[in-house]
């Protein structure tokens, strides 16, 4: 298998296993467990079991001066993203949030065209605006109430830190496994969570049922060890552009579950919003070989088939 496929394999599989966050954060919410302690245990069952992985495959937990000084910041920023997320549900409604956090491959783009020069091709920009549009349809609402500036404020400030992570591990040339990098990266990030959650007051509860377990288990298996360490592969196989647009399936695995688990409608609305970001993942894959022309011509004939057929609910 060349890097590209395994690199949109990986990264694909990587947007699937985020998006389903929140079938364990919300139960676990639901028995009032809260968002710190949500998150200190998805970090920490997480940090374990690639802990376990390690040992078993004997290898070593050294770190040089210089892979320390980049994983502490790198855990730093994913602790923050996570932390600045599970705040913002206290103040808008999850699905909003969940929509709004993936403006972030929009400022992976302009990081990397900004500071690294990265060529920003026909392919990547109609990509990015096409999953734009098709998450923007996948918000629900639709009551027209305002969104609160503070919940705003921190996703935004989620998708920023969860963009500059991601150029990162792209630009920092670490020399080390997905599992070990993903390990140090959670052990380091249980120091903004930890930091926030007693500055603010707060208090870490313990889990005290069987499926509390469960869900915190599913946190930090699927969500966490699951697509951090696949997203590293990712990234470093086909960059951290492509990555962050290929993260927009996420908010597809989140509609799955919502019709599958809590029996929420499928709507022509979020229909119309799933093909828009499987044209931006389709584009990302093949870009490379389609002239803008070509690009051009297949988006115009795709947006009268969606106008043509339009119903919204």
């Amino acid at each position: 298998m060349n890097s590209t496929l395994r690199g949109t394999i990986c990264g694909v599989a990587a947007a699937v296993f985020y998006g389903t966050n929140p079938l364990g954060a919300m139960n676990l919410y639901h028995d009032g467990i809260t968002a710190y302690t949500t998150l200190f245990f998805r970090f920490g069952i997480a940090a374990v079991m690639l802990a376990v992985m390690m040992l078993v495959q004997r290898r070593s937990f050294a770190l040089t001066r210089r892979e320390l000084l980049t994983l502490i910041p790198l855990g730093i920023l994913m602790g923050t993203s996570s932390a600045t997320l599970y705040i913002s549900f206290n103040h808008m409604d999850v699905g909003i949030a969940s929509t709004l956090l993936f403006v972030y491959p929009v400022m992976v783009a302009v990081i990397m065209a900004a500071f690294f020069r990265e060529k920003v091709t026909a392919a990547t920009v109609i990509s990015i605006l096409l999953s734009l549009a098709g998450i923007s349809l996948l918000n629900k609402s639709g009551d027209g109430s305002s969104l609160s500036i503070l919940g705003v404020t921190l996703v935004m400030l989620s998708s920023l830190s969860y963009a500059i992570y991601i150029v990162v591990v792209n630009k920092s040339n670490l020399r080390l496994s997905s599992v070990k990098l993903t390990f140090y990266v959670l052990l380091f990030g249980l120091i903004p969570i930890l930091g926030v959650t007693f500055a603010t007051g707060g208090t870490l509860q313990m889990l005290v049922t069987p499926r509390q377990w469960i869900y915190a288990t599913q946190l930090a298996l699927m969500p966490t060890v699951l697509s951090l360490v696949l997203m590293v592969v990712a990234v470093h196989d086909i960059g951290s552009t492509p990555t962050a647009i290929l993260g927009a399936i996420e908010p597809i695995t989140a509609v799955a579950i919502g019709v599958v688990c809590f029996g929420e409608a499928f709507t022509p609305r979020l229909a119309a919003g799933i093909v828009l970001i499987l044209t931006a993942v389709l584009l990302i894959i093949g870009g490379k070989h389609l002239s803008p022309q070509r690009i051009t011509v297949a988006i115009t004939r795709l947006g009268r088939k969606v106008v043509k057929t339009w119903r919204w609910k």
